[in-house]
């Protein structure tokens, strides 16, 4: 039966370069139209770790160049990576969709999602961004731009932000619209470019990170999706992961979850947002289904084969 999805790509669907990501762009397209060519209604988020952090790396290295220069606020560089990788996806899936014969359109939507500013993880922001830099380099940064700053793990100082959650996709009747007109979209990538609701009718960009995973899964939700579909480096949801007594899940009640999720089972950062937001999504609506796999078995999950299914 054809569903509504939104998948989450993992970074191993995008690469750490351009000449990685050209190459495993290449791969994803093919699974991702395997999909459409099996009926299913397609949204597509991802995730911009390495590339954000190229363009930020440019920008820093401009500025030591020229201090008259305007560090380039972390909310444009959001946009600006979801430009180049919408650009790469829509590309090599619109490519695919022709070969294949399918009479379908692929879009990218440049996607601002809003965050609550009382989210409390503004108060102590702990992402870390960017270059690193000297002590002496960080606090000049922190006393001119006002920009947080710490040490990071004896490597250097970098810029500090918070990951806040997401609680709108702005552009989301756009996404919708081009749904409804036969179009694959691609939209909220890297989570999303970052903004808040300074008042009724203004946006304003913020310095932060919306975990991709729950910006998806915001979508999703917001989509009225049959199902949510969280890619990623394994096949299936373990708990002792890499341990002799490791035990591979196929089935998940939220409940079930929260307990292994209690227990320190998944890794804070890695598959522990994964768990959450499948979660979250699975208990928004009576019949919704996250589910949790490797990109090349997405297709085999959907039909109850394999990966990690999240439901009540």
């Amino acid at each position: 039966m054809a569903k509504r999805i939104v998948i989450a790509l993992g970074g191993n669907a995008l690469g750490k370069n351009l000449e990685e990501q050209m190459t495993a762009v290449k791969t994803t397209a093919n699974a991702i139209c395997d999909l459409i060519e099996d009926g299913h209604e397609v949204v597509i988020a991802h995730g911009n770790g390495p590339q954000v952090g190229m363009i930020q790396n440019a920008f820093a290295a401009y500025h030591k160049a020229n201090e008259k220069s305007d560090i380039m606020p972390l909310s444009m560089c959001v946009a600006m990576s979801q430009g180049y990788i919408g650009y790469d996806l829509q590309n090599l899936i619109g490519e695919e969709l022709d070969r294949r014969g399918i009479k379908k359109h692929c879009a990218t939507v440049l996607t601002q999602v809003a965050v609550d500013p009382e989210d409390p993880a503004f108060m102590h922001p702990t992402k870390p961004i960017g270059a690193f830099m000297t002590e002496a380099e960080a606090k000049k940064l922190q006393a001119e731009k006002g920009i947080d700053v710490m040490e990071d793990a004896g490597r250097g100082w970098r810029q500090v932000v918070a990951s806040p959650k997401p609680t709108e996709i702005v552009e989301i009747e756009t996404v919708r619209a081009l749904m409804n007109s036969n179009h694959a979209v691609i939209a909220a990538g890297g989570g999303g470019i970052p903004v808040i609701w300074e008042d009724k009718y203004h946006l304003k960009g913020v310095p932060a990170v919306i975990d991709k995973d729950f910006a998806s899964e915001c979508m999703a939700e917001q989509l009225d999706a049959d199902m949510l579909i969280i890619l990623t480096a394994v096949e299936k949801v373990a708990i002792n992961y890499n341990k002799p007594d490791q035990k591979w899940l196929s089935d998940l009640t939220p409940d079930e979850a929260r307990k292994y999720a209690n227990e320190g089972q998944f890794a804070p950062g890695s598959m522990l947002p994964k768990v959450q937001a499948a979660v979250k999504f699975a208990e928004s609506k009576p019949g919704r289904t996250a589910l949790i796999t490797l990109l090349e078995k997405a297709r085999d999950g959907i039909d109850g084969k394999t990966g990690t299914a999240v439901h009540l």
